[in-house]
C-alpha cells in the first residue's frame, strides 16, 4: 500500500512539472487540396530572443508541407500587417495566408534550463480576409530537450487534423 502512494505521489509530482494549454477556434485546418496554396508570413516576435518569428515559422511551414500544403514562405526583417499580408497573398494566388506572433521562445532558467514556447497562430481567407481557423498555445518540456522539438510537438497539436 505504501508502495502505491508512493508511485502515485511521484507521478503527480513530474505530471506537475509540464505546463501545456491549447486553444483554438477549430479542430483542424481546412481539406487539402491542389487550389489551397497557404502564404505563410514570419511570425511577430514578442519575445527577447533574436528570430523567435522566423524560427517558429520555419517550423511550421515544414509541418504544412508535411500535411499536404502548397506553402509559399515570406521572411523579411519588416513584418507584414494583416492589409500587407492580403496583397501578398493576393499576388501569390493563395487561397489563405497564415500570421501570428511568438510570446515565449526560452530556456528558462534553473538547474534543468527547461525549453518554453507559446505561440499564437491565425488562417485567413485571402478573399475577404476571414478567420478560418486560429490557435494559441504553450508548452514546455524537461531540461534535456530542445526549443525545436518542444515547439514543434506544441504546433503539431494545434494543427491536429
Amino acid at each position: 500500500m505504501l508502495l502505491k502512494i508512493l508511485i502515485f505521489t511521484i507521478g503527480m509530482l513530474l505530471a506537475g512539472c509540464s505546463t501545456k494549454a491549447l486553444v483554438t477556434t477549430h479542430s483542424s485546418l481546412p481539406a487539402v487540396n491542389t487550389n489551397n496554396k497557404i502564404s505563410l508570413f514570419e511570425l511577430n516576435n514578442y519575445t527577447d530572443t533574436p528570430r523567435a518569428g522566423m524560427r517558429a515559422a520555419n517550423i511550421v511551414e515544414g509541418i504544412l508541407h508535411t500535411k499536404g500544403y502548397a506553402v509559399q514562405t515570406h521572411f523579411k526583417q519588416n513584418l507584414y500587417t494583416r492589409q500587407e499580408a492580403q496583397q501578398q497573398a493576393i499576388k501569390d494566388g493563395s487561397s489563405y495566408f497564415l500570421i501570428g506572433g511568438v510570446s515565449e521562445w526560452r530556456y528558462k532558467t534553473g538547474i534543468d534550463g527547461e525549453p518554453a514556447v507559446s505561440l499564437q497562430l491565425t488562417l485567413y481567407t485571402t478573399k475577404d480576409k476571414r478567420v478560418l481557423w486560429s490557435a494559441t498555445g504553450a508548452d514546455n518540456d524537461w531540461g534535456n530537450a530542445s526549443i525545436g522539438s518542444t515547439a514543434q510537438t506544441l504546433i503539431e497539436k494545434m494543427m491536429k487534423k
